[in-house]
């Protein structure tokens, strides 16, 4: 058995929602990053600065310094007698990395501040044609001796945090992020089975990551990052896995385009304590992101590969749609086709989809 506690969720509570965009000219992804600040007050911001309405006319934004809340953006204010003077200065709209990964020093909103990560959604039909209903492992102590009663139909949940912790390393340079994310698979129409949960992955990690500033085939190369993953479910042998990863993020982006590439190194186990020795070759090496945002759509397209020959070759792919329903209510839909939609399914192979609603989608 292995112990798989995991405690950066309650640090990441610990901080204050930020606004997440710097931009005057009005821009659909930058409005979308202030749906993920709680603070009344600074939403209400966040939404003025985005719209221009931050350059409204002296006169109707005349207010009592005595009284007036300081702005949460430094250069909107000019202090005088009595009025804050309109910002004459003309932004360009954040980019889409930027807004979640605040790289530009305009863009900076300091540590301990929750924001968005990965896509948070619900999904109420989650299905496959071929559920693993014994999950196998090399390790002998990790092989489910018997069939399980599980339904090919169940429902699927995501939630995705992170917050900085350090802004501001090696002069500037870098700033060091920690995040959170964990995602169920739950039987819930499976009464003759008392619901359960098939499976949950935890998934703490910590990234330091930097802005960049270089052109490649017509892209920006926009952020370097490189950090510690650790993935487990948590659960007793023989159905415990788990792995620990060294992961590098460069993201690039284009037009609406975002695109994120991620190879990484697992850090070795004990083989005789190892849940899944042969991991790599199936839940892969490393992995392509690739985003497009279009007329207030997003479309994510997963790639993954073992990047082996052989036997060994094997990977995944993912397709996902999150478009607008209702205020900040989005529609969400994915397809999975290949090896590890989930840990305990590491090594199985099938297709998954899923629809449901979405709170947030990539970065």
């Amino acid at each position: 058995m292995k112990s798989h506690s995991v405690a950066l969720p309650l640090a990441l509570a610990a901080g204050l929602l930020a606004p997440s965009v710097h931009a005057q000219n009005p821009d659909p992804t930058d409005i979308r990053a202030c749906t993920a600040i709680e603070s009344d007050a600074q939403r209400l911001a966040c939404y003025d600065h985005s719209t221009g309405r931050v350059n409204l006319p002296v006169a109707q934004k005349r207010v009592d310094t005595e009284t007036a809340t300081p702005g949460i953006f430094s250069r909107d204010r000019k202090e005088t007698t009595g009025t804050v003077e309109p910002n004459t200065e003309v932004a360009k709209p954040m980019s889409l990395l930027d807004s979640r990964w605040e790289l530009t020093s305009e863009s900076k909103l300091g540590t301990f501040n929750i924001r968005g990560y990965k896509p948070v959604y619900v999904l109420p039909v989650f299905a496959t044609s071929n559920q693993n209903k014994q999950p196998s492992s090399p390790n002998p102590d990790n092989n489910v001796p018997q069939s399980e009663q599980l339904d090919n139909v169940e429902a699927k949940f995501q939630f995705s945090v992170k917050t900085k912790v350090w802004q501001g390393i090696f002069g500037n340079a870098g700033d060091l992020w920690v995040g959170y994310t964990q995602s169920s698979r739950w039987q819930v129409y499976n009464a003759e089975q008392s619901r359960p949960f098939r499976e949950t992955d935890y998934e703490p990690e910590a990234m330091l990551v930097f802005d960049t500033n270089y052109h490649l085939f017509g892209w920006s190369g926009r952020m370097f990052g490189i950090g510690i993953d650790h993935q487990s479910n948590g659960r007793d042998n023989p159905q415990s896995r788990s792995w620990n990863r060294v992961i590098a993020n460069v993201g690039f982006e284009r037009n609406g385009w975002t695109v994120m590439i991620r190879p990484w190194w697992r850090i070795p186990e004990s083989r005789r304590t190892d849940d899944n020795p042969d991991i790599s070759n199936y839940m892969g090496r490393g992995e392509v992101q690739i985003v497009h945002e279009w007329h207030s759509q997003e479309f994510g397209l997963m790639l993954r590969d073992s990047f082996r020959g052989g036997s060994r070759q094997h990977g995944a792919v993912k397709f996902s749609w999150s478009f607008p329903l209702a205020g900040n209510l989005r529609g969400y839909a994915e397809v999975f086709k290949g090896y590890g939609e989930s840990l305990i399914d590491y090594n199985h192979n099938a297709t998954y989809a899923g629809v449901g609603i979405s709170l947030l989608e990539w970065y």
